[in-house]
């Protein structure tokens, strides 16, 4: 998982600046689990009171670096060396998969590969 910061709509409102954590693959996003309930309750208030718009860092103060310090990469780097690294790390554990003779697991991980494999021809291509 990446992460992020991004909006949310929540019913009319649309809450900024959340903490979020996606994944490069499947295109999954969550709110970071370390906000998630101050997110459900602020996004609640926020529609309660029929605001179109919030901005989750006027509420909740988590330091940036804090609230990311157990992600593996962040959006704001290098799309390459993000998919790189990415690329690097599924290896990692697809060789750790294949010593557990987890085939399920080794499966994903291939296809993980496959289009992580096909992100980074593609931006090689654009430089």
């Amino acid at each position: 998982m990446v992460g992020t910061k991004g909006t949310l709509k929540h019913y009319q409102t649309q809450v900024h600046n959340v903490p979020l954590l996606f994944c490069p693959i499947c295109h999954r996003v969550e709110v970071h689990y370390r906000v998630e309930n101050e997110y459900e309750i602020l996004a609640e208030y926020a529609h309660g009171d029929g605001a179109e718009h919030m901005d989750f860092q006027d509420y909740v103060m988590e330091d940036e670096e804090t609230i990311f310090e157990n992600v593996v990469n962040l959006e704001s780097e290098d799309e390459l060396e993000f998919v790189q690294s990415q690329i690097d790390m599924s290896l990692d554990l697809l060789v750790v998969a294949h010593w557990m003779k987890d085939e399920k697991w080794q499966g994903e991980l291939k296809r993980r590969l496959a289009v992580m494999s096909q992100r980074r021809l593609r931006l090689q291509q654009k430089a």
